[in-house]
């Protein structure tokens, strides 16, 4: 489910989004949830797949901004799908894009070795065996991004990258074909399987960096424990955190994590704040000492008494604002989200202009 966070004029939603794969998908999905009546304002980031929605609209339901991203061509998910993702070999992913770049380099030597006098060329053949894959195997997810696109009548990268190199390949195909025997046309066999190979590589980066950034916040997560040990009336019992209540009387015994934040009733013992601070050195806790939730208790048993519970805690609000700052766009990225949303189609139209332009020189030439 999305993430609520109360403002006293207002709501913002954290909705998790996938399916985006550049900024002209940022710049969708932010007009159809801005097309919802009762949404003021709309946070999209391409980095953590996210979205950020501030309405003042008590009945509009996180259902109906689901839908407004549904209905844009993208999948809603859990804010914190990212955050609760198992973790990554920081390779996993590369295998398809090492297929491109072994196919992709034999395609480019020649071309290397060109600058330096030396001029030889694969045979056609050798080159369409090398390429062919590359164009509708690596790069089918180009062909299926952009085929959503255009059913929507939009553009994105994804699309742009698919016309581009089938262009490419198409035309070196049809100078291969229509060749005179024994003679070596031309090719651009390689431009079309190097643009994949490095669109591919970049947005394996680019996936890269998104697990990086969840990292801090997974763990800041993990240093909040699932279970406490509140003290009642017949003894200790096992409680999840998040039934407990202020007021409450927690035990945490030696080397457990304070599960919130508490002021000390009992005990004297050594706590771990450097999850807080960055300090290495423990520091001593007496009776009336405030502990904050996250930190290690050290070789005392103690009692404390809770002060704040879920969202309310330092390690909670600490979180808050990693989210926050992820979550929130610099002045240039939205200056590049902008122009990349009109990017895509005025290239599509200017493509069709020059193709118009050469088929009307050519008429009046003939």
């Amino acid at each position: 489910m999305g993430r609520r966070i109360f403002h006293p004029m207002k709501t913002e939603l954290d909705i998790g989004v996938g399916g985006m794969t550049c900024a002209s998908c940022v710049a969708r999905v932010e007009r159809g949830l801005q097309k919802v009546p009762g949404v003021q304002t709309v946070a999209v980031n391409l980095a953590t797949e996210s979205a950020r929605i501030a309405f003042d609209d008590a009945d509009l339901t996180e259902a109906r901004l689901r839908r407004a991203i549904r209905d844009a061509g993208y999948e809603p998910r859990a804010a914190d799908a990212a955050v609760d993702a198992p973790d990554e070999s920081p390779w996993a992913g590369f295998g398809p894009i090492a297929i491109g770049l072994a196919l992709s380099a034999p395609l480019v030597l020649p071309m290397i070795a060109d600058l330096f006098g030396k001029h030889w060329m694969l045979p056609a053949w050798v080159q369409f065996l090398l390429a062919t894959p590359v164009q509708f195997i690596l790069g089918a997810r180009f062909y299926k991004a952009g085929w959503h696109a255009a059913k929507a009548l939009t553009g994105n990268m994804d699309l742009l990258v698919s016309i581009g190199t089938t262009a490419g390949w198409a035309l070196s195909m049809w100078l291969w074909l229509s060749a005179e025997p024994g003679t070596m046309p031309h090719l651009y066999f390689e431009g079309s399987a190097v643009v994949i190979t490095l669109v591919l590589l970049g947005k394996w980066l680019e996936g890269r960096a998104k697990r990086q950034t969840t990292t801090a916040i997974r763990a800041l997560h993990a240093l909040r424990p699932d279970m406490a040990h509140l003290m009642g009336w017949d003894g200790e019992s096992d409680v999840p955190v998040a039934e407990v209540l202020v007021g409450d009387k927690l035990v945490v015994r030696p080397g457990e994590r304070f599960p919130v934040d508490g002021k000390l009733l009992e005990g004297n013992t050594q706590v771990d704040e450097s999850m807080l601070t960055g300090e290495p050195l423990p520091v001593p806790k007496e009776p009336g000492a405030a502990l904050t939730g996250g930190s290690i208790n050290g070789d005392g048993r103690v009692v404390l008494q809770v002060t704040a519970v879920g969202r309310e805690t330092v390690l909670s609000h600490i979180i808050r604002l990693v989210e926050d700052a992820q979550a929130a766009k610099a002045p240039i990225q939205r200056l590049v989200d902008q122009v990349a949303a009109v990017f895509v189609p005025v290239v599509l139209v200017l493509a069709l202009l020059h193709a118009a332009g050469l088929d009307l020189a050519w008429r009046c030439l003939v």
